[in-house]
Parts: C-alpha cells; sequence; structure tokens
C-alpha cells in the first residue's frame, strides 16, 4: 500500500497486526466450538482466550517463519508463548487456508464497509450539488460537439444514479464475499465439526462456505473485484468529465484552487485539474486488480497457492486506492466551482443552433417531409455553424422555411424551457 493514497482507516485493516488479530480470534473461537462439542477441554480455550490482550510481536512472527518457512506455523508457535501448554489442543482440525480464507473474508467484508461509508459520501456530494444546480443551464454534448441544452444538475443525477448502483454491487460484493471455511484438509470435515464453522462464523460475522473444497471458491473474490472496478470506472468517468469541463476553452467548472496552491513549478498562472487527474489514474489501478483476481478462480483440484501471491497484492491495494479515490472525488464534488455565466457563454456560441431538432420537428409537423426538414435545417444550421449569421435570422431569411413556418412559429422554437420541461421528472425518478 502506498501511503500518499491510502487512508489510515483502510491501512490499519491490512496491517500485520490487524491480521494477527483476526488469525487469533479464529483459533480462539474454533476453540470453544471445540470445547463445546468436548473436543478439547474447556480449560483448554480459557487458556487461548487468556492471550487476548496479547501485543503479538510481529518480528517475533517474521523470525520464526524464517526458519520454518510457513506463516500460519510461525504464528502458531509465537501463540504457543504466550497460551502454553493448552496451545496444543489450538488448530485441531484446521488447514491453514481456514485461517487465512476466513481471514480475508473478514478483511474484505471491513474493507467493504469503508468503502461504501466512502460511496455515501459520493452520493450526499452529488445530491446536493445536483439539487443545487437543477435549473443551470448548460449545453449537453455527444462526440464532445455543442448538441442540445440539459442541466448542471441533471448532468450531475446522472453519476448520483450511477454510484447508486455502485453502491448496490458493492452491498451483493460484500455479501458474497463474507464467507468462513473451517472444513479443514480439501474441505471434508474429516477432522473438524461443522458446527466448529458455524459457531466462527457468527462469531466473525460471516456465513459458512456451503462447499469449500479447502478453499474458498475464487468466484466470489472474481466478482468482488469486479464490483470494485466497476465503481472505479464510474469515479473515472466523473474525474473526467470535470477535467474536460476545467479545459481553458470550457471552464465550466473547475477544481477548487486553495490559497497559497501552486499549479506548476514553471508557469504561475497554472490551475491544473490535479485531483481528478489524480482520480483517473487510481481507477485504473483499481481495475488492474480485476484480470488477475478472475484468473484466480482456476485453482488445482482442491487447492493450491497460485492465487496466494496475487491476493497479497490486490485486496489491499485496490480497496485502499479505490478507499482514497471515493473520499478525494467527495472532496472535489464538494469544493467544486461552477460557472453558470460562462455555460450560457459556451451555449450560446453557436448562434443558437441547439435548436436545429426543435426546427426539424416542427418542418415535419407543418407537412414537409423528414427528408426536406432535415435539408432546409442543415444548409441554415451550416451557414451559422460557418460563422454567417444567427441560426434564427437565418430560418427566417429562407423562403422555403418561411413557406412553412412563419415568424411567430419560428420565434418560439427558441425557448429554454422547451428542453428543460422534464427536469423534475427526472429529478423524481433519481432522487424520489
Amino acid at each position: 500500500m502506498i501511503p500518499r493514497y491510502t487512508r489510515p482507516e483502510m491501512e490499519a485493516l491490512w496491517s500485520p497486526e490487524t491480521k494477527y488479530r483476526i488469525w487469533y480470534e479464529i483459533e480462539a473461537h474454533a476453540c470453544d466450538a471445540l470445547a463445546e462439542i468436548g473436543v478439547i477441554p474447556k480449560s483448554a480455550a480459557e487458556s487461548v482466550w487468556k492471550a487476548k490482550d496479547a501485543e503479538f510481536d510481529v518480528a517475533r512472527i517474521d523470525e520464526i517463519e524464517r526458519e520454518v518457512k510457513h506463516d500460519v506455523i510461525a504464528f502458531l508457535t509465537h501463540l504457543a508463548e504466550f497460551v502454553g501448554e493448552d496451545s496444543r489442543f489450538v488448530h485441531q482440525g484446521l488447514t491453514s487456508s481456514d485461517v487465512l480464507d476466513t481471514t480475508l473474508a473478514v478483511q474484505l467484508a471491513r474493507a467493504s464497509d469503508l468503502l461504501l461509508e466512502g460511496v455515501d459520501r459520493v452520493l450526499a456530494a452529488l445530491k446536493t450539488r445536483a439539487l443545487e444546480h437543477k435549473d443551470t443551464i448548460t449545453i449537453g454534448r455527444s462526440h464532445g460537439i455543442h448538441a442540445e441544452p440539459t442541466t448542471f444538475g441533471v448532468k450531475l443525477a446522472t453519476f448520483y444514479a450511477e454510484f447508486a448502483r455502485g453502491r448496490a454491487r458493492l452491498e451483493a460484493a460484500r455479501a458474497e464475499i463474507a464467507t468462513c471455511a473451517i472444513s479443514g484438509a480439501v474441505g471434508t470435515f474429516a477432522n473438524i465439526d461443522p458446527r466448529v464453522e458455524e459457531h466462527v462464523a457468527r462469531a466473525l460475522g460471516l456465513t459458512p462456505e456451503p462447499v469449500s473444497t479447502q478453499v474458498i471458491p475464487r468466484d466470489r473474490h472474481a466478482a468482488f473485484f469486479a464490483a470494485l472496478g466497476v465503481v472505479a470506472a464510474s469515479v473515472e468517468r466523473l474525474a473526467t468529465e470535470i477535467r474536460h469541463l476545467q479545459r481553458t476553452e470550457v471552464l465550466e467548472a473547475e477544481e477548487f484552487f486553495s490559497p497559497g496552491q501552486k499549479g506548476s513549478s514553471a508557469m504561475p498562472h497554472k490551475r491544473n485539474p490535479v485531483l481528478t487527474e489524480n482520480l483517473t489514474g487510481l481507477a485504473r489501478l483499481v481495475r488492474s486488480a480485476v484480470t488477475p483476481a478472475l484468473e484466480n478462480v482456476a485453482l488445482w483440484h482442491e487447492r493450491d497457492i497460485s492465487h496466494s501471491s496475487v491476493e497479497r497484492g490486490i485486496a489491499p491495494d485496490a480497496t485502499g486506492h479505490l478507499d482514497f479515490a471515493l473520499h478525494r472525488l467527495a472532496g472535489v464534488i464538494e469544493k467544486l466551482v461552477v460557472y453558470p455565466d460562462r455555460m450560457r457563454e459556451n451555449m450560446d456560441r453557436l448562434g443558437g443552433l441547439h435548436n436545429s431538432q426543435r426546427v426539424l420537428l416542427a418542418l415535419t409537423q407543418a407537412g414537409a417531409s423528414r427528408e426536406e426538414a432535415y435539408r432546409l435545417v442543415q444548409r441554415n444550421a451550416m451557414k451559422t455553424w460557418n460563422g454567417d449569421g444567427d441560426f434564427l435570422d437565418n430560418l427566417l431569411a429562407d423562403s422555403d422555411v418561411a413557406a412553412r413556418l412563419d415568424e411567430a412559429k419560428l420565434r418560439s422554437l427558441t425557448g429554454d424551457d422547451y428542453h428543460l420541461k422534464h427536469v423534475d421528472t427526472i429529478f423524481a425518478r433519481v432522487f424520489g
């Protein structure tokens, strides 16, 4: 994890200290269940829980692992230094992947909770700014070219709806990933009672994996990282929109530029969209975890560890980067500087061409074929496009158009209200 792009809450979740604490809790809860069904003495389970306040020594565990070449055994050896003789009852019937996979499930579930908090902050910011600019008219663009008017609020509402869908996907991914496997070698429960798994699952807020072959099936993890990838794509879409709007030639909105901030080491005038550019890069990093997660699905037989090294990298990095990106994005939206006057100025630059479809439809309603109507509108639109007069003036001067539509009708086709008459409907659909 890169400290520059990691919030403390997420960093703590993936720390060795947190990992070993979860390992300990799994082993201790398993001992409780084993004692309850009479496999180990209850006094042994009590001995294990006496270590609950222990500060596990990461350096000591690393030292043991350098000798034994096995991380779980190294931890169990260190745990025995706290538990004493009763440590022989720890890990009864479990296999390493029971501990590792269940721990990963706990971490990914907790990471999901942090990510959902980030999405909620983004949604709140988008709703606030969308309502603020519900009626702020701006030009909509297709292919980057002026199309027809919309409002900046509607523009933001599209992102709100997208992130709401992303939130639902994250919730589903959390539910799918939060499974517990305490089923022993090759997943048959030969040396561990299924009731132990059920107990550990309840204690950790997980659900038992129906069948785990010795590892939790990696299609779950693939779906989880795919959900993260989709949210990251939404982050990039919004970041890209802001970057376009901040271009000097457009400048309809821009990132907040704080007092004392510097935009360039060479050019003192610069105000660059550095945050949204950063978000674009972070989104790419999150999505880079999706393909390896998919490739982890095809493990050999009942287990291999080809997935392990991959997940050690992508799990903390993807969740950490997305968590950071969501909070950075929320901050950008909350402080986004919006220029309604520039939006109007830009919309009017093409001399009313954004009304071309209205005129086209009016001509067809007046009896012209669609082909004729398109030809009449386009020839006047192209004159305006090339700088030769205002669109309405060109239409009024065109005798072929005048034969179908009088001046009063043509002038009635230029109002903003026509384009915005269903904004309330859209907002009701999005925000309720």
